[in-house]
């Protein structure tokens, strides 16, 4: 897909703005207990995060293995993100497909609330990655 300046902006703008609103869909089912939907919405919102990363730099990805060898890959490994952040993706994943597909138990609070605050980090330093590039 070819994009324009202005439509590449656009559409990261558009995605950065759906990773955090999908963060406040987390705080607003937080005390329901819904362990298993929180996990699929942390997951979303570093996922469009990270796309909206990859798009930015003009990455072209289109499965969610693909997303986390690209993040790795470009901004892992070359110290622009924090491998704590690769890490904390690959968790987000990895719960988010035990939580949507998993048959033989649920998520618990003990593995996905303290994955909360850190995925809120990764998004914010992901936007201001994106805004110090725009910036530039």
């Amino acid at each position: 897909m070819s994009l324009s300046d202005d439509e590449r902006y656009a559409l990261v703008s558009f995605r950065i703005e759906k990773s955090r609103n999908t963060l406040e869909q987390v705080e607003n089912i937080l005390g329901f207990g819904y362990w298993d939907m929180i996990a699929n919405r942390l997951y979303y919102a570093a996922y469009y995060a990270v796309s909206a990363l990859l798009l930015q730099s003009g990455y072209s990805v289109h499965t969610h293995h693909g997303i986390i060898q690209m993040l790795g890959l470009h901004f892992v490994k070359t110290g622009l993100i924090d491998s704590k952040y690769g890490v904390l993706y690959g968790q987000l994943f990895s719960l988010r497909q035990t939580g949507d597909y998993g048959d033989t138990f649920g998520l618990t609070k003990e593995q996905v609330y303290p994955l909360i605050q850190p995925t809120k980090e990764m998004i914010e330093t992901i936007a201001s990655l994106i805004l110090n590039n725009y910036s530039k």
